[in-house]
């Protein structure tokens, strides 16, 4: 089974690797409840959905009627004004075929003027916050991509006590001094005030070299059991870190396989060996060799 750490403040043991639905926004009913089984065999407890992830919540929506109690159930909402993102919360809860979900995260707060909208009067902040007092969610959270997301979050943390962030975090990304700076400087804050840190893209590779994908991710991950084991193990490694799984329902099993058998982070040699005979690269414009 795979490890449960605290889940900031909420009180929630989650497991580790939280199941990343937007890996279902293309799937069939008969997929997603396969997708199920497997994270029922795992003992994997927390759902991260979004109201942009496809047809993704309609997809959980059937879960929720047998295993809602199983489950922490964590959406989101990409609007930024208020209304919009009320209607959307509303939206999502009927989707979802739930009177509540645990966490509602306001999705991809990394450009300035979205913060401003989202943040300011009438935005979207209002809407989550409204919620809360409503019964409708338990938890307000904030997500994110990109170089400058650490810094964004911890921006947001000054202006609202959310409960959980969700950002990039990958080795190749760790070797950027002032990503990694930010990082650190975020997660402990997130430390002092008890507040849930998700992270994705651990097994990015880099971008896709042609649009001849053959994964339903839109980065190349990386696809062989041992590199998948080093990435997971490596982000895992770090206390209170949550790793969300990647959006290929293929790779799950792979991902939780690899979560179920960590034992120790792997040493800054073995990832950088996997770094460069994979030619691993970042997803937001940088490469290896600029970074170091």
């Amino acid at each position: 089974m795979i490890e449960k750490r605290p889940f900031g403040r909420t009180g929630y043991m989650s497991t580790v690797t939280l199941f990343g639905a937007a890996a279902l926004s293309r799937a069939t009913q008969a997929e997603a409840d396969r997708v199920l089984d497997i994270l029922l065999e795992y003992g994997v407890n927390h759902i991260d959905v979004a109201a942009r992830y496809g047809e993704a919540e309609l997809r959980i929506a059937p879960w929720m009627a047998r295993h809602r109690q199983d489950f922490f159930l964590a959406t989101k909402t990409g609007k930024r004004l208020y209304q919009d993102a009320r209607e959307e919360i509303h939206r999502s809860l009927d989707r979802l075929r739930v009177d509540a979900v645990d966490l509602i995260q306001l999705h991809a707060l990394f450009h300035p003027d979205d913060w401003d909208l989202a943040m300011g009067p009438g935005g979207a902040l209002e809407a989550a916050i409204e919620a809360r007092e409503q019964g409708l969610v338990r938890f307000i959270g904030v997500t994110g991509h990109g170089w400058t997301i650490a810094a964004m979050h911890k921006r947001s943390l000054e202006r609202f006590d959310f409960d959980s962030i969700l950002l990039p975090y990958n080795y190749v990304m760790h070797q950027n001094e002032r990503y990694r700076e930010d990082f650190d400087a975020v997660v402990g804050l997130c430390e002092e005030r008890q507040v849930a840190v998700q992270t994705i893209k651990a097994i990015a590779r880099g971008p896709w070299a042609t649009t001849d994908k053959m994964r339903n991710t839109w980065y190349q991950p990386l696809e062989e059991q041992a590199d998948i084991d080093r990435a997971v193990h490596w982000v895992i490694g770090r206390p209170g870190i949550f790793l969300n799984t990647a959006g290929d329902i293929q790779l799950l099993p792979k991902i939780l396989d690899a979560a179920s058998r960590y034992e120790k982070r792997p040493h800054d040699d073995a990832m950088a060996a996997m770094l460069e005979k994979q030619y691993m690269t970042t997803l937001f414009g940088l490469g290896p060799q600029a970074i170091r």
